[in-house]
């Protein structure tokens, strides 16, 4: 423990001081933005053996600190047509690579930042162009003294703008572009920070699409900018869950899927965990009030996740979701990168929306059926005249009644989030979110008996004025990086999640039914709960070549620390008739029935390597050493329960592409979980969990590269898979460990766009997900709970692209789920069911209008609580929205 203290010290230390020495000798002039991506021909990146250090003393690195502040004179602005398009040449007094330039989007309209510069022309310090080609307005100005401006406006839709070094100066190679169906949002500020590790976004040789060389002479092309569209669309080409990279998804040797901030905003969700629909092979278990669970290939029994690619929460989870910008799922072991605790079939991390370098205001109001009322809004921009400090801010506030008899719900949401560019290597960006809720949905879920598959959906079995479940939640994170050259950087993380949750009397605990069928036995819970979790994350991250193999390099050292202390009282309740409920049962007098505190401390180590043997064929390989120390006290009788654990989890992938639009890849890896929590009724820890993964995918990419699709086939097993003791006296306090569960299956993911204004995102999964060996006879054979055979989904938009309606769209979607077990042994099935949900939308400038309808038949369906209980799915319910852009 005090070493574990000790190191996260240091490490928070260690940041200070190079905060301090950052802005001491950085000056005034430390700003640089990117949202350009680097791209080095392979043959320039340095071997291991030459690479040099950026600088070897103080007097060398501030020099080069001076240097990078120099204000570099632009004296001319040349225009050449070209078969694309335009070039828009910036003559300067140095060479053009010394320009910082950052690009960024709203609308029609790009716009490059010179943070460097200062614009200098006989004829004035400012260029307007209306028309220098059809359909593009081009203006060149000096934003202030230090900072030039080039802003290029498209009457049809964004351009697409790629940035060129050259003898003569810096250039833009503008090309107009078509309406597009989904327009942009201002790109993020923070040109590293992204996604958690904050890799430049740049795609790997095997994949990238060089540019055509301008007209001007010059050498080859140092960065490309993407076309513009910080908002993806639905098909999203890169992804950083799986190896903490920002790699290309044909890059991966693995299943990464994606559900981006627009069909979040099509779809119309209001939960996060209704992202599930639109992923092959994942499903929820939304047993906590406002901590969903997720299960993954088959496998899932805690509510552990990712936020940004830390750690986040176990048990409970009351994060908002306004603030959310995609959310990525690794299918498959995740302890690689990410150490134990997590569900052996994969993991979800939600990526949160980042500051921006230019100001936007939105405001969105969604009211529907059930008295929902949410208003939100996401604010940001520069806060300095510089841009070297920008800022997010988000927030919700909701309130809704349910579908379920006398049940409803709370809650407000507050999440900035600041960056700060203390030098043109140097960023910090900090984040901060308050969550507070109220709701008394616990005493409104079915407990796993049969004959509530017949009771309707909309009963309450608690009683409707009991007290209800509060909670508050504070989570805050900083991210720093410093770049030590263009290939070297060290990253460091630190995230803390506290979180008060108070279950109100409403829930309700050890029910069962009567031999009648009818009469079910209740008991009152309530009880305070926290839950304490803190990482603190070390990289570096390099790339270098050996010969003629260039490797991607990653070095991480995490620390964590978890702690769950709760007590739960239970009293009395009268029993009801489930068909024919008559409320007004008083709770008798509450007695605690069980105090406990526990939690693990664990450090791990992680190398991984992304090795590019040649352009079409890469290997990935990576290894974790996990030392994790639990921990389990009973504070009623002060018995401490101790375990400490080590395990190595190794990942092992390829991937070879034949074709420019085809990736074969296969993967192996090794998992592990401590089973922090679990108790026996022996007073004993269960031993982690264990398991290993077999997967071989194919990704091919269709219409012109407008859509991808991903097919995978694998197979996982794991080892002591906690469950309640068997013995009812024991299964809500004590647990066992079963002998070992398989699953193995077929996925397909498909998402992009077919044509102009058409976006899909389809999924299909056959998932075989069984127990293969169990002290209980049983259970052999038997069907893991909530994991249907067969599941698929479809949602589909169209948008107008032209005409007195350009702007109206349509969408539609379908989810189907076959049958499936809800406990263990087997003896009941949830039926198999098709939803069918529909959209209409219209946009204009800066205007959108959205009305949403989910379960429009009002099909009937259930999520399954790992055993514990049935949660009916909403019928029919509207939402309409109206967005505004300020």
């Amino acid at each position: 423990m005090n070493q574990l203290y000790l190191l996260r010290n240091l490490g928070l230390a260690v940041v200070i001081a190079v905060i301090v020495n950052q802005e001491a000798l950085a000056g005034a002039n430390t700003t640089k933005t990117s949202h350009t991506a680097k791209i080095v021909p392979i043959t320039k990146i340095p071997q291991l053996k030459d690479i040099e250090r950026p600088y070897t003393n103080v007097k060398e690195w501030l020099a080069q600190q001076e240097q990078s502040s120099q204000i570099i004179q632009v004296t001319g602005v040349r225009l050449n047509q070209t078969q694309s398009g335009l070039e828009i040449i910036l003559k300067t007094s140095a060479t053009s690579d010394k320009l910082q330039t950052s690009l960024k989007s709203e609308g029609n309209t790009l716009t490059a930042v010179i943070t460097n510069a200062q614009l200098q022309l006989t004829s004035g310090n400012s260029l307007r162009s209306e028309k220098p080609i059809a359909g593009i307005t081009l203006q060149v100005t000096n934003q202030n003294p230090n900072t030039v401006q080039v802003t290029v406006t498209g009457e049809e839709g964004l351009p697409k703008v790629e940035v060129f070094d050259s003898d003569e100066g810096l250039i833009f190679a503008v090309t107009p572009a078509v309406s597009s169906a989904v327009k942009p949002t201002p790109s993020p500020s923070p040109p590293t920070t992204p996604q958690p590790t904050g890799e430049e976004r740049s795609p790997l040789p095997g994949s990238e699409t060089q540019p055509a060389k301008p007209s001007a002479s010059g050498e080859e092309p140092i960065e490309l900018v993407v076309t513009g569209e910080q908002e993806e669309g639905y098909r999203v080409q890169e992804s950083t869950t799986g190896t903490k990279l920002p790699v290309s998804q044909r890059d991966l040797p693995l299943s990464v899927q994606v559900v981006p901030q627009a069909v979040i905003r099509d779809r119309g969700l209001t939960r996060l965990e209704e992202f599930t629909e639109n992923i092959s092979g994942v499903t929820r278990f939304p047993g906590f009030p406002f901590a969903p669970g997720y299960r993954v290939r088959g496998f899932g029994e805690s509510y552990q996740q990712l936020r940004n690619g830390f750690p986040d929460s176990a048990f409970i989870n009351p994060h908002g979701f306004a603030n959310v910008e995609r959310v990525e799922v690794l299918k498959g072991p995740a302890s690689t990168l990410y150490g134990g605790n997590f569900a052996f079939g994969g993991v979800v991390n939600t990526i949160t929306k980042k500051p921006l370098d230019q100001p936007f205001y939105q405001a969105n109001f969604t009211v529907g059926n059930y008295d929902f009322f949410r208003p939100t809004f996401d604010i940001g921009g520069p806060l300095t005249a510089n841009g070297s400090l920008t800022y997010r801010l988000n927030a919700s506030y909701e309130s809704a009644n349910s579908f379920r008899d006398f049940v409803f719900n709370e809650d407000y949401f507050i999440a900035p989030a600041f960056t700060w560019r203390m030098s043109p290597r140097t960023t910090l960006t900090v984040e901060y979110e308050y969550f507070k809720i109220s709701n008394n949905i616990f005493g409104a879920n079915f407990p796993p008996e049969a004959e509530f598959l017949r009771v309707p959906i909309s009963r309450y079995l608690s009683e409707p004025d009991l007290g209800p479940t509060t909670g508050t939640t504070h989570w805050g994170y900083y991210d720093f990086e410093h770049r030590f050259s263009d290939n070297w950087r060290f990253r460091q993380g630190f995230s803390v999640l506290v979180a008060d949750l108070n279950i109100g009397s409403e829930r309700l605990a050890s029910t069962a039914l009567e031999p009648d069928r009818r009469t079910l036995n209740r008991e009152s819970v309530k009880g305070p709960q926290n839950n304490q979790l803190y990482t603190l994350q070390n990289e570096v991250i390099g790339k270098f070549n050996t010969g003629s193999v260039r490797h991607n390099l990653l070095f991480g050292v995490e620390l964590s620390r978890f702690v769950y202390p709760y007590t739960r009282r239970t009293a009395p309740l009268g029993s009801i008739d489930i068909f024919n409920p008559v409320y007004g049962a008083r709770p008798g007098s509450y007695t605690v029935q069980d105090s406990a505190e526990f939690g693990n401390d664990s450090l791990g180590i992680y190398i991984q390597d992304l090795v590019e043997l040649a352009s079409n064929l890469k290997v990935l390989g990576g290894i974790r050493f996990d030392s994790v120390y639990s921990f389990n006290e009973n504070r009623l009788t002060n018995d401490l329960t101790e375990q400490s654990d080590t395990k190595f989890s190794p990942r092992v992938g390829i991937v070879y592409q034949p074709t420019d639009s085809t990736s074969v890849y296969f993967n192996y890896a090794q998992a592990f979980s401590p089973n922090t929590g679990y108790i026996t009724r022996t007073g004993e820890l269960l031993e982690p969990q264990t398991g290993e993964q077999f997967e071989f995918g194919l990704k091919q990419d269709f219409f012109e590269n407008r859509v991808s699709a991903t097919l995978a086939f694998y197979q996982i097993t794991r080892q002591n898979v906690p469950t309640a003791d068997p013995d009812p006296e024991f299964r809500d306090f004590f647990s066992v460990a079963t002998g070992e569960q398989r699953s193995r299956g077929v996925e397909l993911d498909i998402a992009g766009e077919i044509l102009p204004g058409w976006n899909i995102i389809a999924s299909y999964a056959y998932t075989d997900a069984e127990v293969t060996k169990d002290t209980d006879p049983e259970k052999v054979s038997d069907r893991l709970p909530g994991v249907p055979y067969h599941s698929a989904s479809l949602w589909t938009t169209y948008e107008l692209q032209s005409g007195s309606l350009q702007g109206l769209g349509f969408g539609l979607g379908l989810t189907y789920a076959q049958d499936a077990e809800v406990i263990l042994p087997n003896s009941f099935k949830i039926p198999s069911y098709l939803k069918a949900d529909a959209a209409l939308f219209y946009r204009q400038d800066n205007f959108r209008f959205g009305l949403n309808l989910k379960n429009l038949f009002s099909t009937r369906y259930y999520d399954v609580d790992n055993g514990f209980a049935l949660i009916p799915g909403a019928p029919l319910t509207v939402l309409g929205t109206v967005s505004i852009n300020f």
